[in-house]
């Protein structure tokens, strides 16, 4: 089964940012440190968090795909994906906002992922 590249880079990049967002609410809902049941019941009753965990080992399990079977001087720079989706969720989850100068770095890394994966 020969699948494109560019497809699978764009699932395991989506899959990072997706695990980072979910980290980054999972935090949020978290308690302070301590060794007390209230921060444990934030921990262990977490979805966010244990969500996050799913989405960076299915990231894992298909980079490990990727790479077995890509050359990773192709592969690699493909994680650069991320950096793409992770903005476009800072924005619509937690309603950042992006300048010019990060809009122009994104359309340079989506380029240029275009055109390694030629």
């Amino acid at each position: 089964m020969n699948i494109s590249l560019l497809p699978l880079a764009l699932i395991q990049s989506a899959l990072l940012a997706m695990g980072q967002v979910m980290l980054k609410l999972g935090l949020l809902r978290m308690e302070p440190f301590g060794w007390n049941p209230t921060f444990w019941r934030s921990f262990l009753l977490n979805w966010p968090f244990a969500l996050s965990g799913i989405c960076f080992a299915s990231a894992s399990l298909l980079w490990m795909y990727i790479i077995k079977n890509y050359p990773l001087s192709t592969a690699y720079p493909m994680v650069s994906l991320s950096f793409v989706f992770g903005m476009i969720a800072a924005m619509i989850f937690f309603h950042e906002q992006v300048d010019l100068y990060k809009w122009i770095g994104v359309l340079l890394i989506i380029a240029g992922c275009y055109l390694i994966s030629r």
